[in-house]
């Protein structure tokens, strides 16, 4: 039988390098008492990276750029939103970040929920969850909710032919009706932008 470490490190070994997380998605694997002995046991050893209190990577690494990567903050959010149980959105900002749309890095990584305010410190960064009322956070998938609020954000007619191909590139089929299905009820303004980006390209 194989131990509670074991486990523990092959799931995150599944998940791949940047994978964030934290004692409560090993909650199937045997208590409390044992996962958190588990996670100092590996965090020692070098295998995974505790980067703020209660939450662990598997640390990223790139030779040419002096070997362990910063933790990926993205990942760091899902991993804070799954132990908290709630709902969570990139702001219009960040999303715009995060789909290439705007070069600017935001001042501050925030995210939307539905859960409390709260501002999580991972190294030098922080990471800020700002409570808006569950109405407010964009139905449908993570995909839809990333290309709607940033849209939102940058305003009618910021997506350019360019802009549009390139987004484009990044999906799957199965994202683009995703966001045909998901972006039905938003304001027409955006849909339209959704579909701009879906059909870019098309002959």
């Amino acid at each position: 039988m194989h131990s509670v470490d074991y486990k523990i490190y092959a799931r995150i070994m599944g998940h791949g390098r940047g994978y964030a997380f934290s004692n409560k998605d090993f909650a199937d694997i045997g208590p409390r008492g044992s996962i958190d002995v588990a996670l100092s046991n590996l965090a020692a050893t070098g295998k995974i990276r505790r980067i703020a209190r209660g939450l662990y990577d598997y640390p990223r690494y790139k030779a040419e750029l002096g070997g362990m990567l910063s933790p990926d903050m993205h990942q760091a959010a899902l991993a804070i939103a799954r132990s908290a149980g709630v709902r969570i959105q990139p702001s219009g900002a960040l999303a715009a970040n995060m789909l290439g749309l705007s070069t600017q890095v935001p001042a501050q990584v925030v995210y939307l929920t539905d859960g409390r305010n709260k501002k999580i410190s991972i190294g030098k960064l922080n990471i800020t969850f700002r409570h808006v009322p569950p109405v407010k956070l964009q139905k449908g998938s993570e995909i839809t909710a990333l290309v709607t609020n940033a849209i939102r954000h940058l305003g009618k007619n910021a997506i350019d032919e360019l802009s549009a191909k390139a987004l484009k590139k990044r999906f799957t089929d199965k994202d683009c009706q995703c966001l045909l299905k998901d972006a039905r009820y938003v304001e027409s303004w955006i849909y339209d932008e959704i579909r701009k980006i879906v059909s870019a390209g098309d002959k």
